[in-house]
């Protein structure tokens, strides 16, 4: 049975290879990057079953190799970062990795992570099934939204957590089902994500942002979409 095959992005050469070696003992197969530009080499050459990328490069940040790699790919992405601020984790998140670690971390706390990732399905091959609710049509297969028949911009994040909602429109999605569904199992207690993405949203989708009519909230246990 083939190793699945970790591609690990990290320029302090001591993390890399503790981390490396880990990965190893788990029975992983590991290539490593020390640049952003080595890493998308080795990418070209062969695609890895899932990146870890380290933020800061010597070549280019980690934000500019996850767009590079988001262009031909859709492999889980791990970033790796030694900021705990909001910011950076949204703008990581939104800009298409798949999960966010905060260094230092925990040997057990990567390898769960890395199994997450792991068995999340990519979006290759999804349907190309539409959902109406009222005025706002949303094409899941091609990930487009329209409002009244005017196409509506969505970032990646902001289309999965209005695809989840809508699946299930006009019920409550509870905080750990769009959780869970969106950023994965580790990220089950992360509700300033959603906090974040909602308003987004609703900036993007409510004739007044602060007084929703179409994302409405239940509150203190999740969100509806509902026709507005």
């Amino acid at each position: 049975m083939n190793r699945p095959l970790l591609l690990l992005v990290e320029d302090d050469c001591d993390l890399r290879g503790v981390v490396a070696l880990a990965l190893r003992n788990y029975g992983y197969e590991v290539k490593e990057a020390g640049t952003g530009s080595e890493a998308l080499r080795l990418i070209r050459v062969r695609a890895p079953d899932a990146v870890i990328l380290d933020l800061g490069l010597p070549d280019m940040d980690g934000f500019e190799v996850t767009a590079s790699i988001r262009a031909e790919y859709e492999l889980p992405i791990i970033v790796l970062s030694a900021s705990a601020e909001e910011q950076h984790q949204v703008r990581a998140l939104d800009g298409g990795a798949n999960d966010y670690v905060t260094k230092p971390f925990r040997e057990r706390e990567l390898m769960a992570r890395v199994r997450v990732a792991l068995r999340r399905p990519t979006t290759q091959g999804q349907d190309n099934d539409t959902t109406t609710i009222g005025d706002l049509r949303i094409e899941t297969g091609k990930r487009r939204v329209f409002l009244a028949g005017v196409e509506i911009k969505l970032t990646r994040t902001e289309f999965e957590v209005l695809d989840v909602l809508a699946r299930k429109a006009d019920r409550v999605v509870t905080h750990r089902q769009l959780l869970q569904a969106v950023w994965g199992s580790a990220h089950v207690n992360e509700i300033h994500y959603l906090r974040v993405y909602v308003k987004l949203l609703r900036q993007k989708l409510e004739e007044n942002p602060t007084s929703p009519k179409r994302l409405v909230t239940a509150l203190g246990v999740g969100y509806r979409l509902v026709p507005a």
